[in-house]
């Protein structure tokens, strides 16, 4: 029996989001990074690879469920529920950095050098891009916030251009960065951090393009015309992400705004592929691990970080040849 429009529940939500943990999951511990897929590397600078779909695809999907779970506060005011749930994504991010410090403190005795600890990574950058959607979705109408994404994009693509060139050194984004949060406390030093303060603005577009994706996908009919308009949305968002590209470069890094339009098109593009299977076909049986990865994402992501880093500080074998337990478990399970 179909549920009313108010609560009605895609299972091809749950499915694309455990499609995507699992994605970012898979690019982040490939095994070994002396052997990986060209599909499971991000693109060197500009450019977009599979592996570069992955994360905006997840936060596209954070849109998609906003548009569910804000349904009931858009009359009251700031519900205190999503302060609390970005304070706890972004202590869990920040928890992962810290592990990789304090898990060398036990068990390789390397003292934990705080003050080069990064502040920014994956979790805080959904956590800052969930909590300013969040604000928009609940203060604007749908008409306003399709505004607000062109305000969002055109406003950084100007900065961008404007404030340096292009360049991981020299662009606006890296500069900021450095400013705000010091060298030392970017990945790997900087010169730029790929999950940084400034480029997160543009990841709320992303988010809203989500948003506004599911609030339209709530007044359709589960039928194959939804799934056909879906399809056209992503292809006609990859041309303008294609044209946007000749004058803003597709970067992941820099989040540039035709890498959001490019991205959102694919986004849809396989949204409306496990729409079309799963609700509309009922083709259920290939989807229930990845169903399950989506209700528990964030869990299963913060676990596999954790897991991977002690496994990554941990070693096997005599003093003078000590391997870590993460490089053996690729060698002898899965090599050899």
């Amino acid at each position: 029996m179909k549920t009313s429009k108010q609560y009605r529940r895609f299972v091809s939500l749950d499915v694309f989001r455990g499609i995507a943990i699992t994605g970012m999951i898979l690019v982040n511990h490939p095994g070994s990074w002396q052997h990986v897929y060209p599909p499971l590397l991000h693109a060197e600078w500009h450019g977009c690879t599979p592996t570069d779909l992955v994360f905006p695809s997840f936060l596209f999907i954070v849109g998609v469920s906003l548009s569910f779970s804000l349904r009931k506060y858009r009359d009251s005011v700031f519900p205190t529920r999503i302060l609390n749930r970005t304070l706890i994504l972004f202590g869990l991010g920040l928890l992962l950095n810290v592990s990789s410090l304090i898990f060398a403190w036990m068990f390789q005795g390397v003292d934990p050098d705080f003050s080069q600890l990064r502040l920014m990574g994956v979790l805080q950058r959904i956590s800052i891009a969930y909590f300013l959607a969040s604000l928009l979705i609940l203060r604007l109408s749908p008409k306003n916030r399709a505004i607000a994404i062109a305000v969002l994009l055109i406003g950084y693509w100007v900065a961008m251009a404007l404030g340096g060139d292009f360049s991981p050194e020299n662009n606006l984004a890296a500069k900021i960065d450095r400013w705000l949060l010091s060298p030392d406390r970017l990945y790997l030093g900087g010169p730029y951090d790929p999950e940084g303060l400034f480029s997160t603005i543009p990841t709320v577009a992303t988010v809203l393009i989500g948003n506004l994706t599911g609030e339209w996908l709530q007044q359709q009919p589960i039928t194959r015309g939804t799934s056909i308009k879906m399809v056209l949305a992503g292809l006609s968002c990859l041309v303008v992400g294609i044209l946007w590209d000749v004058v803003f470069p597709t970067n992941k890094a820099l989040w540039t705004s035709s890498y959001v339009i490019f991205s959102a098109g694919w986004a849809l593009l396989i949204f409306a592929g496990c729409f079309e299977a799963i609700e509309l076909r009922g083709w259920r049986k290939w989807s229930f691990p990845f169903e399950v990865m989506g209700l528990n994402a964030i869990f299963v992501f913060v676990a596999s970080g954790i897991i991977t880093r002690i496994l990554y500080k941990t070693g096997i074998g005599s003093s003078e040849e000590v391997i870590s337990t993460y490089t053996w478990l690729y060698q002898v399970r899965f090599v050899g």
